[in-house]
């Protein structure tokens, strides 16, 4: 079986330039004027169209052996990365990008307990009481965000959606650590993607919206989201599973909150408020013991 050659990218590098990549997702969105759906559906569609030939010519074989199993857990795990974007994008509409970036990066504390609660791992106290301190954070933001204008009226449905975005986000990590290990990376991404991007096509038609009546400056945001976030994000970060352990890769992805926060600072002008930082603080300080305490006790 023929395999792209990735030995001239290290996975420490291919990780730093993966959380940067993904920290610019939340920039991109902010700056379309499209709907959220209809933002999430070509980006997933047209980052499809970038892997999905990269599959086929190198990885057809394997195509032809996927098990009914993996092609159905990899389905649902694209349905769970749909209502991730669907929910995530959405929330930057009523949400500052800092909070909303931030409370999205609970996916490993929702990890741990998925982990727990559906595939019987242990959890341990000290796991138990880094949850609440990511949890007592993120209450700590939705109170503090809650006074920036304009988005005062809606900030606590924002910060909502954006743990909803959270919690499906684990599901579509749960699900992909097992396929990962039978299944190669385009293979998976391409049928991840492509049940993700028909999801979001029946929720753009029910919803009503235009799928083609756009201007060119939105095209280009498009496919932007399609290669930074999509491609040298989510897909370089499933490739570093492969070379370095799942605990370095989460703490790693704590840093997307971080490089957002001063992306928007710099490009959108949003100075999140001592609350909202302090809150911030303590999620970030959870989730980061929450993967330690895993470490450990793993």
């Amino acid at each position: 079986m023929r395999s792209i050659p990735d030995r001239r990218v290290t996975p420490l590098a291919g990780l730093a330039v993966a959380v940067f990549a993904a920290s610019t997702s939340a920039i991109l969105v902010r700056w379309s004027g499209a709907p959220s759906t209809v933002a999430a559906f070509y980006r997933v569609l047209f980052t499809t169209l970038l892997v999905a030939p990269i599959a086929v010519w190198f990885h057809r074989e394997e195509f032809a052996r996927l098990s009914r199993r993996n092609l159905g857990l990899a389905t649902l795990a694209g349905v769970a990365l749909a209502i991730h974007f669907g929910t995530w994008f959405e929330s930057l509409d009523h949400t500052s990008v800092a909070a909303s970036v931030t409370l999205v990066q609970l996916q490993p504390v929702f990890v741990v307990l998925g982990a727990g609660l559906v595939l019987g791992e242990r959890i341990t106290r000290r796991t138990v009481a880094a949850i609440g301190v990511a949890i007592a954070g993120a209450a700590v933001m939705s109170f503090g965000d809650a006074g920036q204008a304009p988005l005062a009226d809606s900030t606590a449905f924002g910060n909502g959606l954006a743990l909803v975005g959270a919690m499906t986000l684990a599901g579509y990590v749960l699900a992909g650590r097992s396929i990962r290990q039978r299944v190669s990376l385009f293979p998976y991404v391409t049928v991840v993607y492509a049940a993700c991007a028909i999801s979001l096509f029946a929720v753009v038609g029910v919803q009503g919206h235009a799928f083609v009546a756009y201007p060119p400056t939105e095209w280009l945001l498009f496919l932007a989201m399609a290669l930074v976030p999509g491609i040298l994000g989510h897909t370089l970060i499933n490739w570093t599973l492969e070379h370095v352990e799942s605990v370095v890769v989460s703490v790693a992805w704590l840093g997307e909150p971080l490089g957002a926060t001063l992306l928007a600072f710099g490009l959108l002008g949003e100075v999140p408020d001592a609350i909202t930082l302090a809150g911030g603080v303590l999620v970030l300080g959870g989730i980061f013991a929450t993967t330690r305490t895993r470490d450990h006790d793993g």
